[in-house]
């Protein structure tokens, strides 16, 4: 699997799953070989990449366009690798520059994918309407955050206060900087530690489902098991209070449940799969895939706070504007 030639030439991992998905030839490798445990799962472990330009959401003037050719992906890529330009006097403006830190897209490996959204359960491959109240909630929570953001270090996001980041799900959704992550594997657990404010999910592996989860957890509480040589992980449990970067900052329901698969593709690539189930959210549950490439590690610490200016000194000139407000000036 995970191996198609194309005018001739070889390719294998994500840019041939890519290709494969849109064209349908996708042929069996001659000469790689699953590598499997001693109890006869397929090795997954490792480091990898989730790094992509396709977006959570098709969008909109693409309608029901659900790949891109080889060379659009070709375009869209370097045009990604661009330095951007930014405003003057902008927040963009005066942020580091990721090229100083090796962060940016150019300098990093990106898992190619020809899909035109990472949804993959609608025909235009966008987020099924959200319900009324929960709409309302979205749109409360923005209000408040405008108006309260910079109240206390408490008012202020979940990602802020590095506590978590909602792309680290479940599902785990791509990230524009830092999108790696590590994946280990024994016969009665896999562990999977991502990049990004350096979360591990440490995820048994059982046959059954466990009987009762007691304490509600940030990402939920996860198990999972091999149906072939697909890992699937079941998460339920969620506290309640953590959004996942398709919520849009709304918290996913405690009764909220979500179905990874992982499945490996080839020597160098692994697909991850996703179908997030919220009635109290979505009019419907929806799905999504991407690649995810193999990756040279170790990952790098995420040092969230250490030496972290940046909380004291937005509060702190949040105090001055209202100051030189109520002063008048």
């Amino acid at each position: 699997m995970g191996i198609m030639k194309k005018n001739g030439k070889v390719l294998t991992g994500s840019l041939a799953l890519a290709i494969a998905a849109a064209t349908g030839t996708l042929q069996a490798a001659e000469d790689w070989q699953l590598e499997r445990t001693s109890a006869g799962h397929p090795v997954i472990q490792g480091y990898y990449t989730n790094s992509s330009i396709v977006p959570f959401e098709r969008p909109a003037e693409l309608g029901t366009k659900e790949f891109y050719t080889r060379e659009e992906l070709e375009a869209r890529l370097a045009r990604a690798a661009e330095p951007e330009e930014t405003e003057r006097g902008t927040a963009a403006d005066v942020h580091y520059q990721f090229d100083d830190y090796g962060m940016s897209r150019g300098q990093n490996a990106t898992a190619m994918n020809l899909r035109t959204s990472i949804i993959t359960s609608t025909p235009d491959g966008r987020l099924p309407p959200m319900i009324e109240e929960a709409e309302q909630r979205r749109q409360e929570i923005a209000a408040y955050r405008a108006a309260h953001n910079f109240d206390s270090a408490q008012d202020m996001g979940l990602s802020e206060r590095c506590i978590l980041w909602s792309s680290e799900g479940p599902p785990m959704v791509p990230l524009g900087y830092n999108s790696n992550l590590q994946i280990m594997q024994t016969d009665t657990h896999v562990v999977i530690l991502m990049e990004m404010i350096h979360d591990a999910r440490i995820i048994p592996l059982m046959d059954e489902p466990p009987a009762s989860v007691n304490i509600p957890q940030w990402f939920g509480n996860s198990w999972g098991h091999w149906e072939g040589d697909t890992l699937v992980i079941e998460t339920t449990g969620y506290s309640g209070r953590a959004p996942i970067s398709a919520s849009r900052n709304v918290p996913l329901d405690t009764n909220a449940r979500v179905q990874e698969r992982i499945t490996r593709i080839d020597e160098d690539s692994l697909k991850y799969e996703f179908t997030v189930s919220d009635p109290t959210l979505w009019e419907s549950s929806f799905s999504g895939e991407y690649p995810m490439d193999r990756i040279d590690g170790p990952m790098f610490e995420y040092a969230c706070q250490e030496g972290n200016y940046g909380l004291p000194n937005n509060l702190s000139g949040a105090r001055a504007m209202e100051a030189r407000a109520a002063a008048g000036e």
